[in-house]
């Protein structure tokens, strides 16, 4: 199964995918699950048992709100982030939930919510995903009704624990999609396009265009904003469309990020920093040859910034790493695209040319996050960090260099260059709070992406390590992790930190 750029990159809301979007998916396709069956009208009582990383961090990842939100009947993608407070206030003040928005139960939060840390799966006897979830429903007399189980796999992906299993036993018997270049590692990517004749962005546009013509692939893309191109006649304009929708809520989220001051929400009184970076920029940076670099820092800062604020951001691929693409997609726009001609003093590309460019980017980089998603783990509870901001910054890389009409091969390089140096890189948020290390984090991931791009463009030839080497490797060094470093906060630096 080919996964599609527009389920990698979701617009939701914060702090976290794995913890805030995926249990908030869960807990509607509960109630969708209840509605579907005609049990419904008949539930009197929810339970939600949470375990593994979603009982330890789930209160700093803002899990118990995004339960009660979706049991309320509310989608990531579509939530108010203006009502959120108000729609939890009530819920609590009132002791009461409406299912679905239109059935009214009582609910007790610390009876019918559960935070079982003392173990880590639903099941002890058959090790899972250590994002799990259990939603039952009772009727009057307190007979069981429903009950279902849930895991958030990383990105805001949710899948049942019946897929679960089907997806263990038999990896091959899940995928139902068909598109035209089906690529399952990193080498079948480079294979085909160059037997194809296609770039890699190429190859992805033409399988999401296929996604796109299925009828019965549900896939939901973001619509542009402006009524002339909503609607385009053309499948492959359709997708390009989606995707400059997507790149406008980043656009929003990181002008969001640099205009707000203030103090982050959950304890730690940590300091959003990008406004103030910002405006230093803005008065001293003409005369610092390294601002671009800066501004980078600032863009990716902003963005997890306004995560950690739970506001809406875009999965790419995680919450947790979301600030890394848009803020290389505002370094090529600004400091590529726009950069004057020394003869000329025009920009160095036509606005037709940077779109195009910015269009390579992300659909390149969503190939190679499908490649982590489906080979190994965009999880911080299953892998680490590596597994956020290191694939951000892999997919970043890789992605500069297709906007930079890099070669196929320099992608791949570039991709696996990042990889590299995020090997082991653990999860360990201080306070279970998506701040400390995680918003520097960003900053960090991009530089860090731009320097990979570079280095795969100015090599010639073959590299040792190829990227399919790189992700095994990445994922093998998740599985051998301890699970404390694995989005637990029980050990790193989330142990480090003076109480005040």
């Amino acid at each position: 199964m080919n996964t599609s750029l527009f389920e990698l990159f979701k617009i939701g809301i914060g702090p976290s995918s794995s913890h805030t979007v995926g249990p908030m998916r869960a807990a509607l396709r509960f109630v969708h699950e209840l509605q579907s069956s005609a049990a419904l009208p008949a539930a009197m009582r929810i339970q939600i048992d949470l375990f593994g990383s979603l009982a330890l961090t789930g209160i700093g990842h803002g899990t118990d709100r995004a339960i009660l939100l979706g049991l309320s009947g509310e989608a990531p993608d579509t939530v108010d982030p203006a009502r959120i407070e108000d729609l939890l206030a009530h819920i609590r003040q009132s002791q009461t939930l409406c299912l679905g928005g239109s059935q009214e139960i009582p609910f007790h939060e610390p009876t019918d919510l559960l935070f079982h840390r003392n173990q880590m799966y639903p099941d002890p006897n058959r090790p899972s995903h250590p994002n799990g979830i259990r939603f039952t429903a009772f009727d009057a007399a307190g007979a069981i009704l429903h009950s279902d189980v849930f895991y958030s796999v990383g990105g805001g992906f949710i899948v049942s624990h019946a897929e679960f299993e089907a997806e263990r036993d038999a990896p091959a018997a899940t995928s139902s999609r068909t598109v035209p270049y089906p690529f399952r590692s990193a080498d079948d990517l480079l294979t085909i396009a160059a037997s194809q004749n296609l770039s890699i962005a190429e190859l992805l546009l033409a399988n999401e265009v296929a996604l796109l013509s299925d009828p019965n692939i549900k896939i939901s893309r973001p619509q542009p904003d402006t009524e002339a191109a909503t609607h385009p006649v053309n499948p492959e304009d359709q997708i390009r469309a989606s995707i400059l929708a997507l790149w406008q809520v980043m656009q929003q989220c990181t002008e969001r990020g640099v205009a707000t001051e203030g103090i982050l929400p959950g304890g730690l009184k940590v300091r959003r920093r990008a406004h103030r970076l910002a405006e230093r920029l803005n008065t001293f940076g003409s005369k610092d040859p390294l601002a671009p670099i800066d501004w980078v820092t600032v863009y990716a800062m902003a963005v997890n910034e306004e995560n950690a604020a739970g506001g809406r951001v875009v999965t790419a691929p995680t919450n947790g790493a979301a600030g890394v693409i848009p803020a290389i997609a505002h370094y090529y726009m600004r400091f590529v695209a726009k950069l004057p001609n020394p003869e000329t003093s025009a920009p160095a590309l036509s606005p037709q040319e940077a779109e195009s460019g910015l269009l390579r980017f992300f659909l390149t980089a969503a190939a190679i996050g499908i490649l982590y998603k489906e080979n190994a783990s965009i999880s911080g509870a299953e892998v680490g960090c590596q597994g956020e901001v290191g694939v951000a910054c892999s997919m970043a890389a890789g992605g500069l260099v297709a906007a930079l009409n890099g070669t196929n091969a320099q992608i791949e390089h570039a991709a696996e260059i990042a990889m590299e140096h995020n090997l082991g890189m653990t999860c360990d948020p201080i306070g279970g709070l998506v701040q400390i290390p995680c918003i520097e984090r960003n900053g960090m991931g991009a530089v860090k992406a731009i320097n990979a791009a570079r280095m795969a463009m100015h090599e010639s030839g073959d590299h040792k390590l190829s990227l399919d080497q790189v992700i095994a490797t990445m994922y093998q060094t998740g599985l051998d992790m301890q699970s404390r470093y694995k989005e637990t906060s029980l050990a790193g630096l989330a142990l480090n930190i003076i109480e005040c």
